[in-house]
């Protein structure tokens, strides 16, 4: 991640915790279909804490739990609130620092749009190099995210920037297309995850208006790509 990232994340991650609130849903089905894949003791690394829902979530489904971020006021909280010790720790997925063959699984949940191309190449390898074979990558993106359409205008400085500091925007071809590089595509398709007791009554409606259309096959805003990948044995 670029220093404006950083600075982007170090504020939501910790000033705006709450903003993760609504993650919610989408975490706790990232949980649910990693214990379908995985045994119960599996380690398993979440690079991007956000508020630490994944983590808490999957410790109390047995998994052995270990975290990479670049905020340390965000490791130095999930330390001391879940106890994970030197299993958290500082550090950016282009420079994994765990050694190779380590995991059951890696699980990287809204992160790879904040990555420049470069970082992202090398993010691609060194998941597959600290995955065990047969391991996997499981994880999200926005889909289709549209990029011009969310960025804003800093009133200090007068530069533009994406508001959550995105830089990819994936179809389901390009994202096949990206961990083919490394690793076997297992799954990518659209997701809508909906976190009810977050939801006011308006935003109820709109959701349920938005799963009829789903029902219906039409797709549109609001909606992630949910991807699975392997390290293939040899």
């Amino acid at each position: 991640m670029t220093v404006g990232q950083d600075r982007i994340w170090e504020y939501y991650q910790n000033d705006r915790a709450s903003s993760f609130d609504a993650s919610s849903a989408r975490l706790t089905f990232l949980v649910k279909a990693l214990m379908k894949r995985v045994p119960k003791g599996a380690r398993v690394l979440n690079i991007g804490v956000g508020g630490g829902q994944f983590e808490g979530a999957a410790l109390q489904h047995g998994l052995d739990v270990y975290s990479l971020d670049p905020s340390d006021r965000s490791i130095t909280t999930l330390r001391e609130r879940l106890g994970l010790e030197q299993q958290a720790k500082v550090g950016y997925a282009e420079a994994i620092p765990f050694d190779s063959e380590f995991f059951e699984a890696v699980v990287m949940s809204e992160v790879l749009e904040h990555l420049t191309d470069a970082v992202l190449e090398r993010t691609m390898i060194e998941v597959r190099r600290v995955l065990k074979p047969s391991g996997v990558l499981m994880g999200t993106v926005p889909a289709g995210d549209d990029l011009a359409a969310n960025r804003v205008l800093c009133p200090c400085c007068g530069e533009t920037f994406h508001r959550w500091g995105h830089e990819q925007s994936f179809t389901e071809s390009s994202m096949r297309e990206l961990l083919s590089r490394q690793l076997r595509v297992m799954t990518c398709e659209r997701r809508y995850f909906v976190s009810w007791p977050h939801l006011n009554w308006k935003g109820r409606v709109g959701a349920l208006a938005k799963l009829a259309l789903l029902g219906a096959g039409v797709h549109g805003a609001d909606e992630n790509l949910y991807f699975v990948a392997e390290k293939e044995r040899g």
